[in-house]
């Protein structure tokens, strides 16, 4: 326990020595050959390395800057190397049975958010609540279907199931993608928040069902999800809220919104390569 807790009140100095074991142990896997896999154009080996470098960048910012600030990124690199060294919780499934549970898990979730958009209209100004229920029409009957096809899937994990769960969530995410560009439109800023809020509270549990769906469907099945999201997440990035998306996730998991945001960001790093 007591180095646990040294880590937790020393975790700039904890960080960095890791960092820089992480970067050394990765250029001699390097020079040995070893990859671990691809990611991107790269491989992960050197991936991970470049993130750790990067975040020594971070550390070793101004001495000079003020302490909670130097707390805050340093507890922040705390997290990241956590989460550089556990599985995400939606794309390392253990088992198809796994990912099917944790699939339907969000759906309590993925309904309230949608009862959320219903009601957000009445809070929008007069002239933009018509563009937001335009934008949002469809998303009470996608999310249920979706969450049909999620119990479906949990009851009876085979392959046609399975093609029918891929296809839903890939049409509700792109549904959404769709309706956060619609109500970017919005010139009234407070009804914009408001909108922009409410759909991307969608967005973030299907992104993370989608992230699911992906981890048990076969590279080709995920390279054909890919072709159908023809709205890709690079389209949308600008309207969402990095803090929002992270405390939904760190909610649903019960763990910290620092690592949340760590996981977040390596997931849409994965869906961005994947090709959504």
């Amino acid at each position: 326990m007591n180095s646990i807790s040294n880590v937790w009140n020393h975790p700039k100095t904890s960080a960095a020595g890791l960092l820089i074991a992480i970067v050394t142990i990765a250029g001699v896997l390097s020079q040995q050959g070893v990859t671990m896999g691809t990611a991107g154009t790269g491989t992960v080996v050197t991936l991970v390395s470049a993130m750790a470098t990067a975040l020594l960048g971070l550390l070793a910012k101004d001495p000079g800057s003020p302490s909670a600030a130097t707390n805050s990124t340093a507890k922040l690199g705390a997290w990241a190397l956590i989460a550089l060294l556990l599985p995400l919780p939606f794309l390392s499934g253990c088992s198809g049975a796994t990912v099917a549970q944790d699939i339907v898990n969000w759906t309590p979730a993925l309904q309230s958010a949608v009862a959320t958009v219903d009601s957000t209209a009445a809070l929008l100004a007069p002239a933009d609540a018509p563009i937001f229920t335009a934008a949002t029409i469809g998303f009470d009957a996608a999310s249920n279907l979706l969450v049909a096809q999620a119990k479906a899937y949990l009851a009876n994990p085979s392959a046609s199931v399975l093609a029918q769960l891929q296809a839903q969530v890939v049409t509700l995410q792109q549904q959404v993608n769709a309706s956060l560009l619609q109500a970017a439109k919005i010139a009234n800023p407070a009804s914009q928040q408001h909108a922009l809020s409410a759909i991307q509270a969608v967005g973030t549990i299907v992104s993370a069902m989608l992230a699911l769906v992906q981890s048990v469907s076969s590279k080709a099945q995920v390279a054909q999800m890919a072709a159908q999201s023809t709205i890709k997440l690079a389209a949308v990035r600008s309207y969402l809220d990095e803090a929002q998306t992270a405390a939904i996730v760190a909610d649903h998991y019960g763990e910290p919104v620092g690592l949340a945001r760590v996981q977040v960001a390596r997931t849409e790093y994965a869906e961005a390569e994947a090709g959504f």
